[in-house]
């Protein structure tokens, strides 16, 4: 089913940036609603999460690597309900309440999709809680798959406790992988919880881990970017047993970066294998914050400083 959009209306809760910067930057700005074309489906968003790759974007890190066109609204997982699609679209159709991921556009009152990026929200799972999946779950399960880690193995997570990483927990728990995270001691309870192995973080981490794991760690993911890669090598046994989604400078220890770019579409196993979780009773994902869109400022501001558990995010509709 299709429909014809009137493209001259204005987003009335769109926030975007207009220049790089701090978070300050972040302002009400007049977006067109999107007219969804080929393979695209419109969304009435109702909640938006929030991640690192947003403050990064802001700021102006990543503009050699993920360059943006000024002014642009960020956001890059969306929850909400299809308004319009495409003329090929035959997936959807307006009404369905959906969630997924979005190439930037998330901090808005409308954003387009494609429509093979979008799953369907089951009526038991509430806006924020979707909002908050589609990024965590996507880099989760890629991060498993492209780091091949078998049943019975050992995995060690640094910065285990923020979004992803509890994604990560679960999903290697319910495939039978035994997890050693780091993360700062308030969080230990929490890890314990997700049924991993607490360590913290910072010097004497190499004699926690042995500790942790004597017969050694198979594979290491870091999920921080704090210069943990030379150790992270020697606790594995190789770089090509490490891999990183946070240092810029993998390549120069021999590292696997990955930022999402691979030929593989995880995006939907990832939300699939999440749902299942949570069907079984088995998924935990904490909102560290829930903030409106207008407040999008404090909740970048909050994801910058770290320590975050769980996910960030907003509500929009």
């Amino acid at each position: 089913m299709s429909s014809t959009p009137d493209t001259t209306a204005l987003a009335t809760k769109a926030v975007g940036i207009t220049e790089y910067g701090a978070a300050d930057v972040l302002r009400p700005i007049e977006v067109e609603v999107p007219a969804p074309g080929p393979g695209q489906v419109r969304v009435a968003v109702r909640a938006a999460g929030v991640n690192p790759l947003d403050h990064k974007v802001r700021s102006g890190a990543l503009t050699e690597v993920f360059p943006v066109t000024l002014p642009a609204v960020l956001g890059y997982e969306i929850a909400g309900v299809v308004e319009a699609v495409g003329a090929d679209v035959t997936e959807w159709q307006p009404g369905d309440e959906v969630f997924g991921q979005v190439r930037g556009g998330g901090y808005a009152e409308y954003a387009l999709a494609a429509a093979d990026q979008l799953v369907r929200k089951p009526a038991g799972v509430d806006w924020t809680v979707a909002a908050a999946l589609p990024v965590a779950a996507e880099t989760a399960w890629r991060s498993l798959d492209l780091l091949g880690i078998e049943p019975g193995r050992t995995l060690l997570v640094h910065g285990a406790a923020g979004g992803v990483g509890t994604l990560v927990l679960q999903f290697a728990r319910s495939r039978g992988i035994r997890v050693i995270g780091t993360a700062s001691e308030a969080n230990h309870p929490y890890l314990r919880e997700l049924g991993a192995v607490p360590v913290v973080y910072g010097e004497g981490l190499a004699e926690r881990v042995r500790a942790a794991a004597p017969e050694g760690v198979d594979r290491v993911l870091d999920l921080v970017g704090a210069g943990v890669l030379p150790l992270s090598i020697e606790l594995a046994g190789g770089a090509e047993h490490v891999l990183t989604i946070a240092d810029w400078s993998a390549a120069s220890h021999g590292v696997r970066f990955t930022a999402g770019d691979e030929p593989t579409d995880y995006l939907r196993p990832a939300l699939e294998g999440a749902l299942a979780l949570a069907a079984e009773g088995g998924l935990n994902l904490p909102l560290h914050r829930v903030l409106p869109l207008a407040e999008v400022a404090e909740a970048q501001r909050e994801s910058e400083r770290g320590h975050v558990r769980g996910k960030i995010v907003l509500t929009v509709g």
